[in-house]
């Protein structure tokens, strides 16, 4: 059946709404995502053509999407993009989605990062590349290395740096520190897999269609944090900082972690929703 669009917004949202509990707002942005890809217009187009009936052929792709929603699929996967610190990322089934929480890592990283200058960054399991290149396109005199330990991880991450021209980004195979022998960086910065083996929320929402290694990190989540801290302080300069995601619940036990590691300075800070995000340190 061919629908205006006002009333595939308003009917549509209600439907993933009640299906997936995503909530009124998201779940008419993302019905507004699903018919901006179709009609390939932006946002401004649905509310200023809310009559416009879609014809067969839009009906039926739409239609396709809608499912595809309806059935639990992320939209990043349905559309294969995501919007991350004002850039457009690929993103596939190999990578996380990235996620508007995680823009409080690249926002701290900027803030340790001089806007001139040589500086080299360090990203610890890039994914899509989405951390990496957000801050080397904001600082293009920093060198920013990214790694990863998925091979199907670095090809969508070098597809992003090619397609954003992300020239200041190499990008390359790594076990966390396996292979940075000799190395040293002004800043390391990771979002690492830090929840928890055992934990419900693996088995719901959008994550169920994200790999597993990116998520989980042993029965308390934090295996791979640990790694990461302990092995820092031969990959960084005296004085630079290490700054890693975690989950909502972890930050007193990171902060821990940093401080028993030999860290100074040590922090967490809030992201969007106010909730302890980042926590990281100096390594004297």
């Amino acid at each position: 059946m061919q629908r205006a669009i006002r009333d595939i917004l308003r009917e549509d949202a209600t439907r993933l709404d009640t299906t997936l509990d995503l909530g009124a707002t998201t779940a008419r942005i993302e019905a507004q995502c699903l018919l901006q890809h179709v009609l390939n217009v932006p946002r401004s187009y649905l509310l200023a053509h809310s009559e416009q009936i879609l014809n067969p052929v839009q009906q039926a792709a739409y239609d396709t999407l809608l499912q595809r929603r309806l059935r639990g699929e992320p939209v990043a996967h349905i559309l294969g993009a995501r919007e991350f610190f004002g850039l457009t990322f690929k993103v596939t089934s190999d990578t996380l989605i990235p996620r508007p929480e995680t823009e409080l890592l690249v926002e701290l990283a900027l803030q340790r990062i001089p806007a001139h200058g040589p500086f080299r960054v360090l990203d610890l399991g890039t994914g899509s590349g989405a951390i990496a290149i957000s801050i080397a396109q904001n600082r293009p005199d920093a060198e920013v290395v990214a790694v990863d330990a998925s091979e199907a991880a670095l090809v969508v991450a070098r597809e992003n740096a090619r397609n954003l021209g992300a020239a200041n980004v190499s990008i390359f195979y790594s076990d966390w520190f396996s292979g940075l022998s000799g190395e040293r960086y002004n800043l390391i910065v990771s979002n690492p897999p830090y929840v928890a083996s055992g934990d419900i929320h693996l088995t719901q929402g959008d994550v169920r269609f994200e790999p597993i290694s990116a998520l989980a990190s042993g029965t308390d989540g934090l295996d791979d944090i640990r790694r990461i801290i302990v092995g820092a302080g031969k990959f960084l300069e005296h004085g630079a900082w290490l700054q890693m995601e975690h989950g909502y619940d972890q930050a007193d036990k990171v902060r821990k972690i940093l401080l028993n590691s030999g860290f100074a300075e040590v922090f967490s800070a809030t992201d969007i929703s106010g909730i302890e995000r980042v926590s990281g340190g100096i390594l004297q």
